[in-house]
């Protein structure tokens, strides 16, 4: 066998319907009340550099109909395409605004959000969901969130964020119903910002 077809095969879920539904399940739980972090226990884990909970995502969520994208650093990481191959089915593509998935290795492509899938009136749920490395979900400058599934306000400090981040988020709020919807993971850590998630600079 060859080392990429090892990796392929490599690092999916022990239990695939009890882990899938786990995972699902935290994600879910995660986008409901935003700024929560979610510990996906490394119940996946992919060729390096996709963080084990970006790996765990996909490997839940990602199937035959969710076009995945993948930055220049992870489509040029040795196995991983075909990781994503073996283990969910989801076609890749290299159009980003085709992505139901987009997959970051770092944050700064953030700038360029608005290249991604923000859904149409009919279906607003067509939009991309952004899947974002950053280096740690603490330590960062704070932010504060409000809006819905956040009974007051939250505060998150990812370490990593570009600058200007709020400002750019902003400009996601005020696409609503339609916008992306962003997913921070580090390690196998996430957490959640929708697209109806306010976010102030403190």
């Amino acid at each position: 066998m060859r080392h990429h077809d090892a990796a392929a095969t490599a690092g999916g879920f022990s239990d695939p319907v009890f882990d899938s539904q786990a995972v699902f399940a935290a994600i879910m739980n995660a986008f409901a009340r935003p700024g929560t972090v979610a510990d996906l226990n490394g119940r996946a884990s992919a060729p390096a550099p996709l963080a084990d909970a970006a790996a765990a995502f996909l490997a839940a969520l990602a199937d035959f109909d969710t076009p995945v994208w993948l930055d220049v650093t992870l489509r040029a990481a040795p196995g991983l395409r075909e990781w994503i191959a073996f283990q969910t089915g989801a076609p890749l593509t290299d159009t980003p605004d085709a992505a139901a998935f987009a997959v970051f290795s770092d944050a700064a492509g953030l700038t360029a959000m608005e290249r991604f899938a923000i859904g149409t009136p009919a279906y607003p749920d067509r939009a991309a969901t952004l899947v974002v490395q950053v280096e740690a979900l603490a330590g960062g400058a704070p932010l504060t969130l409000s809006g819905p599934g956040i009974e007051t306000t939250a505060t998150i400090a990812p370490r990593g964020l570009p600058e200007r981040f709020a400002t750019l988020w902003t400009r996601n709020n005020a696409l609503f119903p339609l916008g992306v919807d962003l997913l921070l993971v580090s390690g196998s850590r996430a957490l959640a910002l929708t697209r109806t998630t306010r976010i102030r600079e403190d």
